[in-house]
């Protein structure tokens, strides 16, 4: 398989039991199959010689663009990894692989938030948007008012009267 973001030959490395391509040869980035990222994401999962390798590579990420996956061809999707709020990782959606690039990896290990700090960190984020709190209030205005029409509305419906509601 070729790098997505300089075609160079990637290589299959063992990082503990889950094997994963890396750039060697080029930019460092690496490849994860479905699923291969969880395995590896948190500081004390992984093991080995190349794990040990990946993780001193430099972080360089030069806002190349997006990137096309190397197994479906289809342009990959940019964001933040949901378990760290410091690294933007390239996802296909389609076979539901991840790219990072160089330095990537360890910056997700270092920063990895447990279940409980993402909840706390998401609500933050949604504290501080002011078009998520205006969306809010809109969303209660509007049950209220919804509820105000049901409740006015109500005498109009046949069963109205046949149960004394």
């Amino acid at each position: 398989m070729n790098c997505p973001v300089c075609q160079k030959e990637m290589v299959v490395e063992d990082f503990g039991g889950v094997n994963i391509d890396v750039c060697k040869d080029g930019c460092k980035g690496m490849w994860f199959d479905w699923m291969e990222l969880a395995k590896l994401d948190e500081q004390n999962e992984g093991l080995g010689l190349a794990l040990q390798e990946a993780l001193s590579y430099d972080r360089a990420n030069d806002n190349r663009g997006q990137v096309k996956c190397p197994k479906c061809s289809l342009p990959m999707h940019i964001h933040m990894y949901e378990a760290s709020k410091e690294v933007n990782i390239d996802e296909c959606y389609q076979c539901g692989g991840f790219f990072l690039d160089s330095g990537e990896l360890k910056v997700i290990k270092e920063s990895f938030m447990s279940e409980e700090e993402r909840a706390v960190y998401m609500q933050k984020l949604l504290d501080a948007s002011t078009d998520f709190k205006k969306a809010q209030d809109d969303l209660e205005t509007e049950k209220a008012r919804t509820q105000a029409i049901r409740n006015f509305t109500k005498f109009m419906c046949v069963s109205y009267y046949m149960t004394g509601k």
